[in-house]
């Protein structure tokens, strides 16, 4: 590079000054908000925050989760029947705690040494020995539920017929 295309260049890298650009807040009669990159009359301009970003971990980097540990006990205890009552499948109901009861039975019953695991949308929530599991501050919308049944030693043995249901809440915003 000669010295006078280094020069240019450096003067090219001076002259460009970060490009910022300016946003405009507009409020109309109605008193809707809108913003734009292009002014208009009676609309304000803004400064803008410069936006957070964040660096994932490659997926290589990211570690498997433990997996479950394997039952050793005989395959002989299976259960022929294992599914959620409550709420039924597809069901849809209010609560304002977002707290919900499910009711699980199996056949033949709970062994000895033996939990119902409840997941919901994939995620443990709940264990019991007792067929009534109580979950609280479920989000408001649509989950998917599953129950299993695991050993002493915490291993899946067993699952049964999961279900959607729909669970309405108030708004925080109301």
């Amino acid at each position: 590079m000669t010295f006078k295309t280094g020069l240019i260049a450096s003067l090219l890298v001076l002259t460009a000054a970060p490009a910022s650009a300016e946003i405009y807040r507009n409020v109309d009669a109605q008193g809707n908000v809108t913003y734009s990159d292009e002014p208009s009359s009676g609309a304000e301009a803004i400064e803008v925050e410069p936006v957070t970003t964040i660096t994932l971990p490659k997926l290589e980097d990211v570690t498997a989760p433990a997996a479950r540990p394997q039952s050793n006990e005989p395959a002989a205890d299976t259960y022929s029947d294992l599914r959620i009552v409550a709420p039924a499948n597809d069901e849809a109901f209010q609560s304002g705690s977002g707290d919900v009861a499910f009711r699980v039975t199996s056949n033949p019953a709970l062994r000895q040494g033996h939990k119902y695991e409840i997941t919901l949308d994939g995620q443990p929530v709940g264990q019991s020995t007792s067929s009534d599991i109580s979950v609280r501050n479920v989000d408001r919308g649509t989950h998917q539920a599953m129950v299993y049944i695991i050993d002493r030693n915490g291993a899946r043995i067993q699952t049964g017929a999961g279900i959607s249901f729909t669970i309405h809440r108030p708004s925080t915003l109301n």
